[in-house]
């Protein structure tokens, strides 16, 4: 009787330890719809929903402080980037984390897996009726009348209060999709490229006037005196991301270097690296606008750079992020991941959970503080964000709002003014960063009383710089076409970094990294061509002007190569 009732006590002993996991209490939660989405009917009980919970990261704030170190000038740890295996040991969650969140899902018969190199992603698969119980949801089919997109989502969700500092998010959740892809726009066809006498001395810096209206790798080379010579470090690589089925055709990159870079040779090839089922057809019907123009103005102004298209596929494992968590997840992976990463795909920062978004930040701090430099097109909607006009206070889009990336906005024309489809504007889920704030707050002095409350004063500002982003020449399908965006930016600036880091490269020197802390020095920003017209219009006002100094329309200006390579110490 004894022995039993000891081991009886200590039965009800374990019992009462284990959490309980009844108390729930909300924990991310939306105001309204986005924009354009309609509230329609309850999700089908039995529809599956792949959910993935983020569980709270070790030690972010000494990650911050570490990327920090190795990316300002001046720091004793400047250029010492951080190996794969550090970056992890920052953001592994805790051992008591992994625990109560394995106890939570086995209680509910879920077995999650892994899907971060770190371990702080879990990912399962459950029906919508099992997902409402868990999560006190009430998962909603949304539709999106003018893109006919159609989400299964929620505008609230618990979890057990025992979880409370241990899981970050569940995703998809409240985050929506953004219809309206960042993507550039055909504004005419077959523009003929400028006559042999027409190409620059890059000496001179002479700018033919055809690129006013035509710009090609020839008319960047002048403007921001880009060099012709092929870079000869073959460790120093060049990134470019590709979504939603965009296909980058090696025929028309052919053409393109026949037409437009002569001097280099038309067989050179891009290397291809598919995750989440992507893939790269050849066929030239499906030859992609965004993913032709990312190629082409990385191999064609990038000279000698190796260069990888990274197509995502539709296997997501990050949810209706399409990819962009996977793509970073992807790279932390490897030992060696590009020292450059250009993506020209975005999305209005009101349509992500603040949550989900710190997250994704979060990834990019990483990739960071490991030695690339990851660069963003800005968005091409002005002050109304991604494509979108529809607003009454201005719409940041994202991921330019966060501060461990650097956005990039466009520029039009030989005198360089801004280009008024450029977004930029200030965060709402961001606080500035102290690299920027003295440039920030000097631009919002001299603004003014102008858009008064329209925009969040104190929010991470944005773009951080620009380029060319109007009648950029690309070809498509054997012709030549002329196209316009922000999208065409990003590619060119990273362009110019990667030719910045084979330089470093070869004097022995590291890849520059994060790139901000750099350019919003004096030295960086003394590097940049500063551009002080137009404006970038939207939610029926004329948007920011651009002004002296850093702005919200082309951040701190354009590249200048021979400065910047000054300002790099070489």
């Amino acid at each position: 009787m004894r022995t039993g009732f000891f081991l009886l006590a200590a039965f009800v002993a374990v019992v009462s330890g284990s959490p309980a996991f009844r108390n729930l209490l909300v924990h991310e939660q939306r105001r309204d719809i986005p924009d354009g989405f309609v509230k329609s009917t309850p999700a089908p009980a039995t529809k599956m929903l792949n959910l993935r919970i983020a569980l709270t990261q070790g030690d972010m704030a000494g990650l911050e402080k570490a990327l920090f170190d190795v990316s300002t000038p001046g720091s004793a740890l400047y250029g010492q980037h951080l190996t794969k295996e550090e970056v992890e040991a920052f953001v592994a969650p805790s051992s008591e984390s992994v625990s109560l969140v394995q106890q939570w899902l086995a209680a509910n018969s879920i077995t999650a897996q892994t899907i971060s190199p770190a371990g702080d992603w879990l990912q399962f698969s459950i029906p919508v009726s099992q997902a409402n119980t868990l999560l006190d949801a009430d998962f909603t089919v949304f539709t999106h009348p003018e893109t006919g997109t159609t989400l299964t989502r929620t505008l609230s969700y618990s979890i057990p209060a025992e979880l409370i500092g241990h899981v970050d998010l569940v995703h998809p959740t409240i985050t929506f999709d953004n219809p309206h892809a960042n993507l550039p726009v055909v504004v005419s066809p077959k523009v003929v490229r400028p006559s042999s006498e027409e190409v620059p001395d890059l000496e001179s810096r002479a700018v033919p006037s055809s690129c006013n209206t035509a710009v090609t790798p020839a008319c960047l080379q002048a403007m921001y005196g880009i060099p012709t010579t092929l870079a000869t470090q073959s460790s120093n690589t060049l990134g470019v991301s590709g979504f939603i089925e965009q296909f980058a055709n090696q025929a028309d990159l052919t053409t393109f270097l026949k037409s437009f870079r002569t001097d280099l040779s038309s067989a050179t090839k891009f290397s291809l690296q598919t995750l989440d089922g992507g893939s790269n057809s050849q066929t030239a019907s499906q030859a992609g606008i965004e993913a032709n123009l990312d190629i082409q103005y990385t191999v064609g102004v990038a000279s000698g750079v190796p260069t990888t298209f990274i197509s995502v596929g539709e296997n997501f494992k990050d949810g209706n992020l399409e990819g962009f968590l996977d793509i970073i997840n992807a790279l932390l992976a490897e030992s060696n991941p590009p020292q450059v990463l250009t993506t020209s795909y975005g999305q209005n920062e009101n349509t992500i959970s603040a949550a989900l978004a710190n997250q994704l930040c979060n990834a990019y701090m990483q990739l960071g503080a490991r030695g690339t430099s990851i660069l963003f097109a800005s968005g091409d909607g002005g002050v109304s964000g991604s494509q979108s006009g529809r607003c009454t206070t201005f719409l940041p889009t994202f991921p330019s709002g966060c501060p461990f990336m650097t956005s990039v906005g466009a520029t039009t024309g030989i005198t360089e003014t801004a280009a008024t489809f450029s977004s930029g504007g200030f965060s709402n889920v961001f606080a500035r960063p102290s690299y920027q704030s003295s440039s920030v707050s000097t631009y919002l002095t001299a603004l003014g009383s102008t858009n008064s409350g329209k925009f969040n004063t104190s929010g991470r500002a944005f773009p951080d710089v620009s380029a060319q982003g109007q009648n950029v020449q690309i070809v498509l399908e054997g012709s030549k076409e002329s196209v316009a965006g922000t999208s065409c930016s990003s590619p060119i600036f990273a362009s110019v970094i990667a030719l910045l880091n084979d330089r470093l490269a070869a004097a022995g020197k590291s890849p520059l990294g994060f790139l901000n802390p750099f350019l919003y020095s004096a030295a960086g920003a003394a590097a940049l061509n500063d551009i002080t017209t137009g404006d970038n219009p939207g939610c029926n006002t004329n948007g920011f002007p651009a002004k002296t100094g850093w702005d919200p329309v082309t951040g701190l200006g354009t590249p200048n190569f021979a400065k910047l390579l000054t300002a790099v110490g070489l």
